[in-house]
């Protein structure tokens, strides 16, 4: 672990004491706060790749891929090598992997070459330099998560590709962080498939240099009657998770489970749009996934869904009940210490919840789809504030998540005021597996 990791975690242990000697904050908090008008939606144009020709790599991004490997993918508009080449040292590459090239139509249009390739293995908290097919016009660079605590998550879902999306990127960027979690609705394309080339451009400078992980969302599904029957076209094509990877593959983009921190925090990646019923293809892996979890190795267990399960707003109440009924007892089951979802265009923090009631051996519930969509945001809220509803405000902002140990993990959410993010809540949470009430066996 580097000096600079150790202080930071040296640091969050000595706010925790901090806190720790503060009065008990009041719950079921509505902020005050006013929010800033709507902003436009970001134009289709290329931008700095309007000069490129056809083979220049554009819209790159990066995901994990087990322990120590990593998916690149990129987009040319010709055909060209899928080759990503990378090294320790800016502009040698002595290391080279070939990967996979596809493409996809949708109605008239027509996607370019998606190449992807999975290149390691790595070393941990390192910094790789690379290309892709080949072409020696951009460079790339990339670092790896550390193989131990602490670890830095960004959380911030429902995007989109708005003003109000570049200002929430720019805070992103500027915070030190290992790897960014989203809970659904990446690009708002709806239907134009353009949208989707124009927001991987968008995203690129961020997905290109840490690891992007990511599921689905409604605005992913993209069914068209006759024309289009089959979902999550574009999606799949262009956001190939770790599915086949890792102890309990679950075979299905849409769903799939990852380790960080050395198999310090096991993260799971939920489809709220996959069947999830009960003896559904995702439940039986979940029961695989979460049983195969030793709490005794694994400090953290963080879920991420699209549709809440919990929620005091107005918009999509009740559409992730479906889903909550069918898995939440095995996340309580399994001392799941977190669950993050999106859809919902507000932030929301509720208490330790199981079954609509607070319980200590719940998982907390945490509300990010404030990206900065076009469809604005959910200012409408239940009135009186639900006891276990700690904090609500309906401002976009992105989440932060340390896992500091094994036992404290620290969340703060910032929202964007004026293009400036604010700290607006912050709390820390113990796992689960820490706490001698709550422990029992994973099944």
């Amino acid at each position: 672990m580097s000096t600079g990791r150790r202080r930071g975690g040296t640091a969050a242990l000595a706010l925790l004491a901090a806190l720790s000697a503060l009065p008990a904050a009041c719950l079921a908090v509505t902020s005050p706060y006013v929010r800033p008008a709507p902003r436009a939606t970001l134009p289709l144009h290329k931008g700095a790749d309007d000069d490129a020709d056809g083979q220049t790599p554009q819209q790159v991004h990066i995901s994990m891929v087990g322990a120590d490997k990593m998916r690149v993918t990129w987009i040319t508009d010709d055909a060209a090598p899928a080759i990503v080449e990378y090294g320790t040292t800016s502009g040698q590459y002595p290391l080279a992997a070939t990967g996979n090239t596809t493409t996809y139509s949708y109605v008239l249009y027509k996607s370019g070459n998606i190449h992807d390739a999975v290149i390691g293995p790595l070393q941990p908290s390192t910094t790789y330099y690379y290309r892709c097919s080949s072409n020696p016009s951009r460079e790339f660079s990339f670092r790896t998560p550390p193989a131990t605590l602490p670890f830095k998550f960004v959380i911030v879902g429902d995007l989109g590709q708005t003003e109000w999306t570049e200002s929430t990127l720019k805070h992103i960027a500027a915070a030190d962080y290992d790897v960014l979690l989203l809970p659904g609705d990446l690009s708002y394309a709806d239907l134009v498939q353009p949208r989707w080339d124009s927001y991987g451009r968008l995203v690129e400078p961020l997905a290109s240099a840490r690891p992007w992980m990511v599921t689905e969302g409604n605005h992913e599904v993209e069914k068209l009657p006759v024309v289009e029957p089959a979902p999550f076209k574009a999606y799949n094509a262009r956001w190939r998770m770790p599915h086949d990877a890792g102890a309990t593959p679950s075979g299905d983009n849409l769903y799939y489970s990852f380790d960080a921190a050395g198999g310090a925090v096991h993260v799971l990646m939920l489809g709220s749009y996959a069947d999830h019923a009960a003896g559904s293809a995702q439940h039986e892996w979940l029961r695989r996934d979460l049983a195969a979890v030793d709490r005794g190795e694994t400090a953290f267990v963080v879920a991420l869904v699209h549709a809440p399960w919990y929620s005091s707003n107005e918009a999509h109440r009740g559409e992730g009940d479906a889903m909550r009924g069918a898995m939440e007892a095995l996340l309580r089951g399994a001392r799941v210490d977190a669950v993050f979802a999106g859809h919902v265009h507000a932030y929301e923090r509720f208490a330790r919840v199981y079954g609509g009631e607070e319980d200590p051996c719940a998982p907390v519930y945490l509300t990010v789809g404030d990206g900065g969509n076009r469809e604005g945001l959910a200012g409408r809220y239940a009135d009186p504030q639900p006891a276990a509803s700690a904090f609500r405000e309906a401002s976009f902002g992105h989440g932060r998540l340390e896992v500091v140990n094994a036992t404290h993990a620290l969340w703060a959410w910032h929202r964007n005021d004026d293009d400036e993010p604010v700290l607006a809540d912050q709390v820390w949470i113990t796992s689960l597996a820490a706490n001698p009430a709550c422990r029992r066996n994973n099944n």
